[in-house]
């Protein structure tokens, strides 16, 4: 597990390009520029890890697109010491860059194989998320609940409401709504039940999985 000069100048590549694409967010970039992506992806894929392509990573799941993580980070405005919510670990690219924003993190992955591997993995390369889960990422996390923002990291066909009830007031939940291609899309709560709703375009991401046990 190595990280060189040569991948320190790809990845500033691109932050170059993320920068073209729209990212304005400062921390958001740097936090982009630091994270050693290649170390997440499997090591056929380790030449492709700095562009801006979604990528396999077993479990029919994908590292998703750095655009993609840079957006969604974006809308979530995170300050230090902000409780996230992540459903769908993943890789544990996106847990790495949240932590990095300095974030307490809680994550839920709903396929075991990826659970098992990534939660070894992240704490050896130095991020530390205050939990992962095995679980279902429909219900939330109802126990660590409010949270200052939720990020759901794969297609939902509809919102779930777990989701909704638990943010804090003024907190974001940025969910892609929709089958097939999804709506980027963002609450923010105004109060007990009055939610702020905004879109912005069209994703695609693998389905978000529901625990059918």
């Amino acid at each position: 597990m190595k990280d060189t000069f040569k991948h320190k100048g790809l990845r500033q590549q691109l932050v170059n390009i993320l920068i073209n694409k729209g990212i304005t967010n400062k921390k958001v970039l740097k936090a982009i520029g630091e994270v050693p992506r290649h170390l997440f992806m499997d090591s056929g894929f380790i030449d492709h890890a700095y562009q801006d392509k979604a990528f396999p990573i077993g479990a029919d799941q994908t590292i998703s697109q750095p655009y993609t993580v840079a957006f969604q980070t974006e809308l979530l405005e995170i300050k230090p010491g902000d409780k996230i919510l992540e459903i769908g670990t993943g890789s544990g690219y996106q847990t790495a860059v949240l932590c990095l924003l300095g974030a307490k993190v809680y994550s839920i992955e709903r396929q075991q194989e990826l659970f098992k591997k990534t939660s070894k993995f992240l704490p050896k390369l130095g991020y530390r998320a205050k939990k992962l889960v095995f679980g279902d990422g429909y219900k939330g996390l109802p126990d660590e609940a409010p949270f200052d923002g939720i990020i759901v990291t794969a297609g939902a066909p509809f919102v779930p409401k777990p989701l909704l009830s638990q943010l804090k007031t003024g907190g974001r939940l940025v969910i892609p709504v929709g089958d097939d291609v999804q709506t980027m899309t963002m609450f923010v709560r105004k109060g007990p039940k009055d939610f702020e709703q905004e879109e912005f375009g069209e994703f695609r991401f693998v389905p978000l999985l529901e625990d059918k046990n």
